[in-house]
């Protein structure tokens, strides 16, 4: 035992100074899309999770050494995956329930056609699949996070880096516009304020622009939107599973993949599942009241770092490449899920 200890030691500390540059540069990042954000809002509203990613992309030449590498690898796969798996946190299974079969129905179905146009719409305009499901999930569940956590799971490929970065940018500028836009047409279709709530967190991508649409309206909208938003991102377990699911079906078939085990997904669940009964026991309430804001932070934290490694991993060449096909593709999940969730709500009332 004492041997198997003093072997590890070395191993430990020679995998922390090979990790160590890109982590590092990948914190440093996050750091400055922090401090940054509050700036550049008083231009133009970009979450720092957005400007993480930017500021990563205008580094990525100083970030194309080797000895970045490794770090840059390690945020994008291992960080990622357990940053996503503490969202759960920030969801209460009771809230959800609250929302009433009805608008259950209406989101769940508006995911599915949004996912399933985003196979459809890249099949059409020649794109590979798992980019259309980058821009199906990145639009139906929640924008940025819900991009990376797909790419967890799909199949690499040529120019999978640069589509990933392409639908995180992709999705937050749809869904700062949809703030601007989506107000007006809630008043001219008449919805009172919780049916606005739904409506804007059925269809916003983003939580922080959902946030800020809803509010801008009124608390009830406000907090309704979260909540459905909230639901959205609870969904993004099954759609994970299903989404690994059928491209590592399709890759057996041809010998190029096996069938991915994403336990973070579970770790998410088992969190919610957490988050919805702690905090009625007397006993642990306060404690856990701590530990879920330490965590909640890192959670936040986690994907910035991550983001910033994508960023810092991706050429701005390589997304000058993209074209018109690739932003036709989210333009086309960004309409589906509007026409079809606001569709359904005007079905409801």
């Amino acid at each position: 035992m004492a041997e198997a200890s003093v072997t590890t030691a070395p191993a430990i500390a020679t995998t922390l100074r090979r990790l160590a540059p890109g982590v590092l540069l990948s914190a440093l990042v996050a750091v400055l899309a922090v401090i940054g954000a509050p700036w550049v809002a008083r231009v133009i509203p970009i979450p720092a999770m957005v400007l993480a990613l930017l500021i990563g992309i205008a580094l990525n030449t100083v970030a194309a050494r080797p000895a970045f590498q490794p770090g840059f690898v390690f945020c994008v796969k291992t960080l990622l995956r357990w940053a996503v798996a503490l969202l759960g946190l920030r969801i209460a299974l009771g809230d959800i329930a609250a929302l009433g079969l009805g608008t259950g129905i209406v989101v769940v179905v508006s995911m599915a056609v949004t996912i399933l146009a985003g196979f459809l719409a890249a099949r059409a305009f020649g794109l590979p699949a798992p980019y259309g499901a980058l821009a199906g999930v990145g639009t139906a569940v929640c924008g940025a996070s819900a991009t990376l956590a797909t790419s967890v799971v799909l199949p690499d490929y040529k120019g999978k880096d640069a589509d990933v970065v392409f639908v995180v940018v992709a999705v937050n500028a749809l869904a700062t516009l949809g703030m601007v836009l989506y107000l007006p047409l809630d008043a001219a279709l008449g919805f009172d304020g919780q049916t606005t709530g739904v409506m804007l967190g059925a269809t916003i991508h983003d939580v922080a622009q959902v946030v800020g649409a809803g509010y801008a309206v009124s608390e009830l909208a406000g907090n309704t939107a979260v909540i459905v938003k909230l639901f959205r991102v609870f969904l993004l377990l099954p759609v994970v599973l299903a989404v690994g699911w059928w491209f590592a079906r399709k890759g057996a078939a041809h010998r190029a993949a096996k069938v991915p085990v994403p336990v973070f997904a579970f770790v998410f669940l088992g969190l919610c599942i957490l988050n919805s009964v702690l905090p009625s026991v007397a006993a642990v309430a306060p404690l856990y009241a701590k530990i879920k804001a330490m965590l909640v932070e890192a959670s936040t934290d986690g994907l910035l770092i991550a983001i910033g490694a994508l960023g810092l991993g991706t050429s701005v060449s390589a997304i000058g490449m993209l074209g018109w096909r690739h932003i036709a593709t989210v333009g086309a999940t960004t309409l589906v899920i509007l026409l079809v969730a606001t569709g359904g709500l005007i079905l409801l009332h």
